[in-house]
């Protein structure tokens, strides 16, 4: 942990107000103007349009603004008024905020407000808009979106049934957080209206675009572009913006020079909360290195305290880690005994070599106690590297165990990553023998320890840091799979990551899903600018499907080339297994729906964009109770709305469903990256929740057969349909039920044959006598923690976060 991190050109490119801007689009900076400011937005010269909305907050934590309705169905069309008897029935809530449509489920739905009526400035630009013509109801596949010109037109090319499309599109109408774009007049009109982000066209273009709309000699027009960023909270812009019109018209100088002022204020705030950001999500060094660089001219002092206090957060930890660093080199000094110095002194330099900012918090109750009289040397030092290991919580004076841990540890990482089952059975073996050994200790070692694998050379390593090309040995008799993962900037093995692990579509590559989540990488400063890389995640992308694959097969095959990925990734990388997400755009989004609901108990939340419901997802529908929903599509996606329509109602008409349907307005099949800051906020209130105290599930497919801690086999004849016999319309789905007594046991009932039930303290006590009951028979007779268990799910499921303490095998007994 360097004291001043070095990589100036990243610091410029974040440090970049204006790169902020673009990236803050839902910062809670608009509750914080000033009285000026507000006058800035409202009375300046005209008064752009108030509008009056609703605020829906949901019980997920989530936040809806706009027009609320109710609908019965996602096949109603949601602007036309029900049939008489219909509106007892409407169950789904429909809010809709001019650039698209949010449906979510009554039951969802946790408050309603009115919001206060805000300014929004809207600017329109003059274009030939069609206005008779072919209606465009669906739009087809996307094949070539010209970028706009500085009238603000496009040509928007797309497959149809009668061959590609040429439609040119003009914008005419701006406001803060939407862009309304028209069919224009043509050989071949079409009448059409989409909405784009505003913030996804270029900040140059659109600027080139506003000013040919406006009289750069009317200070009124040019007031409007003002007001336009900053209602988008484009600070920056729009001091830009002002200063450029304050040098124009000198009168407006002094009208105006206080509210230039706190403008360039709102852009300091909104890099504070970057720089925040930044230091949450584990990127420390650039966290450091834009304090650093924070600039100070018409900052308020309050802002500069603050950055100073920041600054001085992060010289006292690093003053507390050079202090740890001291204590243990005194404390081994005097610490006498040859028999185990050799062991003491491999601890504290593995403690020099690793220790940060990240983990240093391991030694906090050593750095407290370290100057206490009444404990000798060895406890102290039993204090350091227990917690090392075990972690603060865990960490205890007695040397003799401290040392066990600490050894205990290299066993446990050389058995989890061990393939050969002789030596697995040695360290075993030696394990038992060790007080370090036991359960109890081995839980925590696997929490705290470092990925097993994370020294392992990948396939391919690029220029890009963090980002590789990964082998996953495959499934017996096929070829082995390949993953792309792009790690958050400033990785660190002792920090676990949220990730994101996307499946990319037909015609579409894996790398290019990296893209669209980290982002573009800058190549003058060294680093990737997109969402992932900005929230500190991890991102996996699969190559999942076959080459020239144009259609989702819902096959085994599929699901091991995401899953073993994830697996093997668990190995090699930190990752916060509470905090995956899976998600996949169109062919990759019907896999993302299908894989979520077959494994519900893997993911924090699941995002298929513009996918489709086919096949297991049907049958499937009441596993979505256990699993987050983000749908994301078009509304003009060809008949999307209707074949999905079964399963969204199901979704959003039932009890206990977190599923949230976003549908661009007049929009069609495409990748939707306006959406990506919205997902990330839903991302960020959504964790899973691994051990349910009760849980109900269905299966068709004998590799669907894993529950949270239930694994069942040997599917009845009359629920097993494989996709290359789908539909088998007598068989019907085998319902496995499970929950956690309140009197220290377990109850499974499974229409399958033999089942494994894993145990943990979490589910029961082991110290007071338990009951495991399978389909009306207790099996809980005997069992107790076993580390060889523990290990060998460590091994297999690779999530050291949530390791299984004891196995019941209902075939054993």
């Amino acid at each position: 942990m360097p004291r001043e991190p070095s990589g100036g050109a990243a610091f410029d490119l974040i440090y970049s107000l204006e790169t902020i801007s673009r990236l803050s689009l839902f910062r809670d900076c608009m509750n914080r103007p000033t009285s000026s400011l507000i006058a800035l937005g409202i009375i300046w010269l005209s008064v752009p349009a108030a509008a009056w909305g609703t605020i829906v907050e949901l019980k997920n934590g989530m936040r809806l603004e706009g027009s609320v309705g109710k609908i019965a169905s996602m096949s109603d069309d949601p602007l036309k008024t029900p049939t008489a008897g219909a509106v007892d029935n409407q169950l789904i809530v429909l809010v809709d905020n001019d650039l698209k449509r949010t449906f979510v489920s009554t039951y969802q739905v946790q408050d309603v407000q009115e919001a206060a009526p805000t300014p929004v400035e809207r600017i329109k630009i003059d274009q030939r808009v069609a206005t008779s013509g072919r209606s465009v109801h669906a739009v087809g596949e996307g094949i070539r979106v010209t970028p706009w010109d500085e009238y603000g037109r496009r040509i928007y090319s797309m497959q149809t049934a009668r061959g590609p499309v040429d439609v040119i599109q003009g914008i005419t109408e701006i406001t803060p957080q939407w862009t309304r774009v028209e069919g224009l007049m043509a050989d071949s009109p079409y009448v059409w209206d989409m909405r784009i982000r505003t913030s996804s066209i270029p900040r140059d273009k659109l600027s080139e675009i506003l000013m040919r709309r406006i009289d750069a000699k009317d200070s009124a027009q040019r007031l409007q572009i003002v007001r336009l960023y900053l209602q988008a909270e484009r600070y920056r812009d729009a001091a830009a913006e002002l200063s450029a019109l304050m040098n124009d018209f000198e009168d407006l100088k002094k009208q105006f020079g206080k509210q230039y002022d706190e403008l360039i204020q709102l852009s300091a705030t909104t890099l504070i909360d970057e720089v925040e950001l930044r230091k949450e999500t584990g990127q420390h060094n650039l966290a450091y290195g834009m304090l650093n660089k924070f600039p100070g001219d018409k900052v308020a002092s309050s802002t500069l305290l603050k950055v100073k206090s920041m600054l001085t957060e992060y010289q006292t930890a690093y003053e507390r880690r050079d202090k740890m660093f001291t204590l243990l080199k005194e404390h081994l000094e005097a610490f006498a005994d040859p028999a185990q110095k050799p062991i003491v002194e491999a601890a504290i330099a593995e403690m020099e070599a690793e220790l940060n900012i990240n983990n240093m918090d391991r030694l906090g109750p050593y750095l407290r106690l370290s100057d206490d009289p009444s404990l000798k040397v060895d406890e102290k030092l039993a204090l350091a590297i227990s917690g090392w290991i075990l972690g603060p919580n865990s960490s205890q004076e007695n040397l003799v165990v401290a040392l066990s841990v600490f050894q205990a540890r290299d066993l446990v990482s050389e058995y989890v990553s061990n393939r050969n089952d002789v030596d697995r059975r040695a360290i075993l073996e030696k394990l038992k023998g060790m007080e370090g050994g036991t359960p109890l200790y081995v839980a925590k070692i696997l929490q705290f320890m470092k990925p097993p694998l994370g020294n392992a050379e990948p396939e391919t390593a690029s220029e890009i840091p963090g980002y590789y090309l990964m082998r996953v040995p495959g499934v017996p008799g096929r070829s082995d799979f390949f993953y792309y993962v792009q790690l958050p900037q400033g990785y660190d093995p002792y920090r676990k990551y949220p990730t994101v692990v996307t499946l990319h579509g037909a015609g579409t590559t894996a790398e290019q899903q990296i893209d669209w989540w980290a982002g573009s990488h800058s190549e003058k400063a060294k680093i990737r600018t997109g969402q992932a890389a900005r929230n500190g995640y991890i991102v996996i992308a699969p190559m999942w499907a076959e080459e020239h694959q144009f259609e989702y097969n819902y096959s085994a095959y599929e699901h091991a080339a995401v899953l073993f990925s994830l697996r093997h990734a668990l190995r090699h990388f930190s990752i916060d297994t509470d905090k995956v997400f899976l998600s996949g755009h169109s062919m990759g989004g019907d896999a993302a729906w299908d894989i979520g609901l077959a494994h519900p108990d893997l993911w924090a939340g699941v995002i298929p964009i513009v996918a489709k419901a086919d096949k297991y997802v049907a049958r499937y529908w009441e596993n979505a109770r256990n699993v987050p929903l983000y749908f994301v599509g078009g509304e003009l996606d060809g008949n999307k709305r209707e074949v999905n329509s079964r399963d969204f109602d199901r979704y959003l008409t039932k009890t206990n469903f977190d599923t949230t349907i976003v549908e661009y307005r007049g929009r069609g099949h495409e990748h939707f990256q306006d959406e990506i800051q919205d997902i990330f906020r839903w991302m960020d209130v959504h964790k899973r929740v691994f051990f349910p105290k009760e849980f109900e599930v269905v299966s068709m497919r004998p590799w669907d057969n894993f529950f949270y801690w239930l694994e069942v086999n040997d599917f009845p004849e009359r629920s097993l349909v494989l996709p290359a016999n789908y539909p088998e319309p007598k068989k019907s789905p085998v319902k496995i039920t499970a929950k956690v007594l309140a009197t220290n046991g377990v109850l499974v009932n499974s229409g399958t044959g033999k089942a494994n039930i894993y145990l943990t303290p979490d589910i029961v006590n082991f110290d007071e006598r338990m009951t495991v009951t399978y389909d009306g028979r207790n099996y809980g007779n005997g069992v107790t923690p076993s580390t060889e268990v523990m290990l060998e799910d460590a091994r297999t499921r690779a999530d050291r976060l949530h390791p299984f303490w004891a196995k019941v095998d209902t075939n054993d007994r």
